[in-house]
Parts: structure tokens; sequence; C-alpha cells
């Protein structure tokens, strides 16, 4: 994306959102040239919010939390990353989730902190991820300095997986890759997104039945939005990533996780085992929580955003700009 002429405006569902007025949504062009769709909120000034979805994830399903942002006097800012929401997909089959390298994600970063430079949005500026998007944001946060604070919601630093499943995992989708099968879904998976493939009887996002019917009405009404399972070579990539963030030094950034007690889409206990580690971590775990912590029951949300609102008020507002490790 360069600086000059105007932003390309781009569609957003304030139908299905529930999101506060004055959404504004752009087309980006990453680097490599992929186009991305963001979504902001501009006006408040007590700092800016940028929000890394979790994967399958798009803008309009973080109007609610976008809401509860505003409220806080913060401006927002949100990604579809690449493969997911409207920016561009895998051409050949748009519902799978496919990616080569997870490091491609930090050029979609890059190109979301240029349209926070180029809209004036304030500071301090904070990092709230969910599940994919702690993968991304841990990234992020090892290999920039533009965030104060970060907070993540089940973030995806293991699947929830034994070891030796997880090495044999790795090593079936580096294979099924090398023999030019990468690009075909991952065993296991299903073609239709989650919401619709399994219903809400035993699903591990959320106990909430009617945040679980708000979600799968989103991508019911805007079949556009929707993503199915991943590929083997997104499974393969998202692996590699973890492992080489396991073994990377942790960020020296102020950081709030959270972590339902009911989790079973990543791993619990790396989580737990990497917030004791940090020199700025702490860790906040919600009894009867699923996956999906920003979409659950309104006790659930009155203990997270009581939380949040803690941990906003005591982050320094000014951090060096300097690497953050």
């Amino acid at each position: 994306m360069t600086r000059e002429g105007p932003l390309p405006a781009a569609p957003f569902h304030a139908d299905v959102a529930d999101a506060p007025a004055g959404a504004e949504a752009f087309w980006l062009t990453t680097a490599d040239g992929i186009r991305l769709r963001a979504v902001a909120w501009r006006g408040g000034r007590r700092g800016t919010a940028v929000i890394f979805p979790g994967r399958t994830e798009f803008a309009e399903k973080y109007g609610r939390v976008a809401a509860r942002l505003v409220e806080r006097g913060l401006s927002v800012l949100v990604i579809d990353w690449r493969g997911q929401g409207l920016s561009d997909r895998y051409p050949a089959n748009p519902m799978l989730g496919h990616i080569e390298d997870f490091r491609a994600f930090q050029l979609d970063v890059a190109a979301l902190l240029e349209l926070d430079g180029r809209l004036e949005l304030p500071g301090p500026r904070y990092m709230l991820a969910h599940s994919m998007g702690g993968c991304i944001g841990l990234r992020t946060l090892l290999e920039r300095a533009d965030f104060c604070g970060a907070i993540l919601s089940a973030p995806m630093w293991h699947l929830q997986m034994r070891a030796a499943t997880r090495e044999l995992t790795a090593k079936m989708t580096r294979l099924a890759n090398l023999a030019g099968f990468g690009n075909r879904l991952m065993p296991g998976t299903k073609p239709q997104p989650t919401a619709i493939a399994i219903g809400y009887a035993g699903n591990p996002l959320t106990s909430d039945a009617d945040v679980f019917a708000w979600c799968l009405g989103q991508i019911t009404r805007h079949p556009e939005l929707a993503l199915g399972g991943p590929s083997m070579q997104w499974t393969y990539a998202a692996l590699e990533e973890m492992a080489r963030l396991y073994v990377a030094p942790l960020p020296r950034v102020p950081m709030l996780v959270m972590l339902g007690s009911e989790e079973t889409v990543v791993s619990a206990s790396i989580i737990r085992s990497q917030v004791a580690k940090m020199a700025e971590g702490a860790l906040l775990e919600l009894p009867g929580a699923r996956h999906e912590i920003f979409m659950e029951r309104p006790e659930i949300q009155a203990a997270v955003w009581k939380r949040i609102d803690e941990f906003l008020s005591a982050v320094p507002a000014r951090r060096s700009r300097t690497p953050a490790v």
C-alpha cells in the first residue's frame, strides 16, 4: 500500500455486525500484492486497539468487541487476514484455509499498521488478538515495537494434541506438500465452516447458544465471509511457526492472556508455561469458558472486561520504539 492517493473504500456488513456507528472499511495492498480488507472506528482519544482475529474470522464478527472498546474511549482497527473474510483468498478453492508460510502474515501486519499511520489513529497502541491471531501477534511483538501492551484470547501457541501426534502430523503434512497435495483439505476437518459443520451441540467454541446463533447468522446471511477447514499446507505452516515461536525469546511487553477452563482447541498447558516465563505476563483463567472467550456468556464477559479495564489502566502509555525482546 502506498501513501499517495485516497484510501479505496471496501464493504462492511453492518447489518450483521452489531458494531458501533462510524465504521470505515478500506482495501489495502501488501508488499507481495495481496488485497486485504481492514475496518476502522476513529474518534477514540485514549489510544487504539488493533484486533488480530483468529482463523476463519472477519471484521464483522468483532463488531460487538469493537463496541466495547469504543465505549472505553479507544479507536479500533481490525483486519481480515489473507485467505479469509473479504481479503484475497486461495484462488483454486476460496473456501479452503490455505497459506504457504505463516511469516507471510507479517506482511499483512505491516500493511495494517501503515493504514494506522495514514488514518492518524491515536497512541498508545494495544494489540487484541484471538487464537491464530495470537500466534501472528506473538511474532509481531518479537519483531516490531509498535504496541505498548497486548491482550490475547486463547492464543494458538500450540494446538491441543499429544507431542507424538504433533510430530506425526508435521511429518505427514510436510510429505503431503512435497508430493503436491499440500493444497488439499486437512484430513479430519470439514470443507464447511465449523458452525455449519458441527452445530451448537458439543461445539468447542462457546457455551452461549445465542452468540453461536449470531455468528452462524453472519455467515448464513453473507456466505462470502465464511471459510471452511484448513489445508494440509496451512497445518504444516502453523506447526512450523508455533515450533519456531516456542524456542524464541519472549517479548518484554505487558501481556494479558486469557484462557477458558473448557479449552480444547489450543494447548492450555503451553499457554500456562509460556505466560509463567514472561517478564510482564499475566494469565486470566475463566471457569466455564471455551475457545471463543470474547463470544462467551454475559457473566464470563463481565469478568473479561473487568480485567481488561484493569490491564489498560496499568499499562504504561508510552514505550520506546526499540526491539521488544
